[in-house]
């Protein structure tokens, strides 16, 4: 299972995301639904760091990839991340018990 957890301040501002593990819904190379997570987490985290220059620290980690952002004073990192949540739980709709989509509060 895909396991997408996303991370909102007390402000209701998305800060983050970790995104991790395999969906197992096909072979390697040939996992739709992989390739659609991986796919949409890169972008964001590309258009977060190289397109909007968003200070973020980006981990990539063997079958985990999180970004957290830093200072967003405009706010396009939060509205970035909730893209990329409402395509990561369409996805899950798609195929259902592959992807596993959760908002975690974090404390002041």
């Amino acid at each position: 299972m895909i396991i997408a957890d996303f991370f909102r301040a007390p402000d209701d501002k998305l800060k983050g995301f970790s995104v991790s593990g395999h969906s197992m819904t096909a072979y390697a190379g040939e996992d739709i639904c992989c390739a659609s997570v991986s796919s949409a987490v890169m972008l964001t985290a590309n258009t977060v760091t190289d397109v909007f220059k968003i200070d973020a620290k980006v981990k990539v980690l063997d079958n985990e990839i999180k970004l957290k952002l830093g200072d967003d004073p405009t706010g396009e990192g939060d509205k970035l991340i909730l893209a990329l949540l409402i395509q990561l739980y369409n996805v899950s709709e798609d195929f259902p018990g592959a992807v596993k989509v959760s908002v975690i509060d974090l404390d002041g």
